[in-house]
């Protein structure tokens, strides 16, 4: 069957610009456009886009959907088995939210008593997932599956408290860090107390801390250009300079 882009957009439930836009940048180009300058799309077309909202729907940018799409070693079906594990995961995630809702409700109406770990279930469970989606395999291949796991573990034992408190270091860790950069000086006051928010975060997620493990981390951030992104974002550099700071901080500084 052959569709026009309104068509196309109807059928997949997506506005006539997308797929406008799509073809603009490359990753859906129709089968063939008429001497009227109509585009046309057929079957291939539609099954490009299927995995391109697939991949979108699982959190994945353009830009990265537009490299593996466009790979000539590219396996559709293999990327639909992938899409199905995850969307599998995804719905144990929505479950998990959806029980949790449930029972906090439960618990408002009828007076039923929710543990702090109950309360979190979900949100520690996407934490963990988010993780391991993001950064895993390049964790658990520097500092192996044991640690990861006991990581995860822990993860899941921590408090509503923890929870937030967690949360409000990584804030503090980014603000702290691009003030400290201003200062130009790894060895700072300032600096050496940003290596050492790092530290108690990194607390949160280890069963054991140490300085070589926290050396590796901070010359991941350096290494890995996700981790790098994730500093640098606010004020290039500040991965390197956090590298730098923790190596002040840990006595490690060669």
């Amino acid at each position: 069957m052959e569709y026009t882009v309104q068509k196309l957009a109807e059928l997949a439930g997506v506005s006539a610009r997308t797929i406008r836009y799509y073809d603009e940048i490359g990753i859906l180009k129709p089968a063939e456009i008429s001497s009227s300058g109509y585009r046309k799309y057929g079957r291939e077309e539609v099954e490009i886009l299927q995995q391109i909202l697939f991949y979108r729907e699982l959190g994945d940018s353009l830009e990265k959907i537009k490299l593996i799409i466009t790979s000539p070693t590219f396996d559709a079906l293999a990327a639909l088995k992938t899409h199905h594990d995850q969307l599998l995961e995804k719905r144990k995630q929505l479950d998990l939210l959806i029980a949790n809702v449930k029972k906090t409700i439960a618990s408002a109406e009828r007076g039923i008593k929710m543990t702090d770990q109950e309360k979190f279930e979900g949100f520690k469970t996407k934490l963990i997932e988010e993780n391991e989606k993001n950064y895993g395999e390049e964790v658990r291949k520097k500092f192996g599956d044991q640690a990861v796991d006991r990581s995860n573990q822990k993860i899941k034992g921590i408090t509503q408290e923890q929870y937030e408190v967690v949360t409000k270091l990584a804030d503090e860790i980014l603000e702290t860090l691009y003030a400290a950069y201003q200062t130009g000086d790894p060895s700072s006051d300032l600096a050496q107390k940003t290596a050492d928010l790092h530290r108690q975060w990194l607390s949160f997620y280890w069963d054991v801390y140490t300085k070589e493990a926290h050396v590796g981390i901070v010359q991941m951030y350096v290494s890995d250009e996700r981790f790098k992104d994730y500093y640098d974002k606010g004020q290039p550099g500040a991965a390197e300079f956090l590298r730098d700071a923790v190596l002040t901080y840990t006595g490690m500084n060669i």
